[in-house]
């Protein structure tokens, strides 16, 4: 009689990934920190650069001039500019913003109050940008397959180009226009009420979800040729199920990319898009800040916009190497 004995199980290869996940992260702290203080400066010697006085803007033109060389000193405006950026680094390094030279608030506490209405109205718009280009994307990638849907593709491909192409503003003063002023159905202006996040939202997200449309149809085209997706089909999964199930994981890569960096330029449009509809939030106020020259708010507020976008780029990087080690952390070899 003969005996069977179980084929030897072949040896697993084990991937130290320790020493590069390493790499990536003192990479990617160090790429922030630097990326910051670059920020840092140059907001602090553009808005240096701007023309005119700070403490003429916030006292008003009447002010006496032996009162505006009191604030001036008081402030350390008479200063050379380098003594006040390095008063300005040691300050921010202990988290202090400095002091609004129009409301005499703590610049931390205002941005606090503001940071708020900015965050909900970038994360809503990336949100529906998200809603609808993805299966938008999805489904032209499907019914263009190979040529096919000429007509189609030619259709979305000129309305994304369009619409990917519009300013936010621009499109902002349009929604106003029809939907506040000749229609009188939706609120243009302040933040009350769900109804009144219409149309922002709609302003910041409809250009983003343009782009995004065209970006997950290419690589949707792309998976949908590869050799797995070919065996899935032998199999005679339904199309729905190779779409979803094996196909659209394998393209959210790219898409993960170029989202997040969409998401960054919804933040950064929000600046025009709170001032068309008179949005209580950071980028109304920057705009207010420049015009009166208020220095601690202006830095503060930029800062607080560029950290943002740095951070979502930051936390992109880290999605994309958790989702594909081999691309990202490679490069930290």
């Amino acid at each position: 009689m003969t005996t069977l004995t179980p084929a030897a199980a072949p040896a697993r290869r084990t991937i130290h990934l320790g020493g590069r996940w390493t790499r990536f992260a003192i990479r990617q702290g160090g790429r922030l920190l630097v990326s910051l203080w670059v920020l840092v400066t140059a907001s602090f010697f553009m808005i240096h650069a701007v023309p005119g006085d700070p403490v003429r803007a916030a006292l008003g033109l009447t002010a006496p001039a032996d009162l505006v060389a009191a604030k001036r000193r008081e402030l350390g405006l008479d200063d050379p500019l380098w003594q006040q950026y390095l008063h300005y680094l040691q300050h921010l390094a202990h988290g202090d913003l400095g002091i609004s030279f129009v409301t005499q608030l703590p610049v931390r506490q205002m941005i606090g109050q503001r940071l708020p209405a900015t965050a909900e109205l970038a994360v809503l718009a990336f949100v529906v940008a998200v809603a609808i280009a993805i299966p938008v994307g999805v489904a032209v990638a499907v019914v263009t397959r190979r040529g096919r849907g000429r007509r189609t593709e030619l259709l979305f491909a000129g309305t994304s180009v369009v619409l990917g192409s519009i300013p936010d503003f621009f499109l902002g003063v349009a929604l106003v226009y029809v939907f506040g002023v000749s229609m009188h159905a939706l609120p243009v202006a302040g933040r009350d009420g769900p109804s009144s996040f219409i149309l922002p939202v709609v302003s910041l997200a409809i250009g983003p979800a343009a782009v995004l449309a065209r970006i997950v149809r290419v690589e949707m085209l792309a998976v949908l040729e590869t050799d797995y997706i070919r065996t899935a089909r032998a199999k005679r999964l339904t199309q729905l199920r190779i779409t979803l199930v094996h196909a659209l994981p394998n393209a959210v890569t790219a898409t993960l990319t170029i989202g997040g960096l969409l998401l960054g330029s919804l933040v950064a449009g929000t600046v025009l898009v709170e001032n068309v509809f008179a949005w209580p939030g950071l980028g109304s106020t920057i705009v207010q800040s420049i015009t009166a020259k208020d220095f601690p708010m202006v830095q503060g507020t930029v800062l607080v916009y560029g950290a943002g976008v740095l951070l979502i780029n930051t936390v992109v990087d880290v999605a994309l190497a958790l989702l594909d080690p081999r691309s990202t952390i490679g490069e930290a070899r």
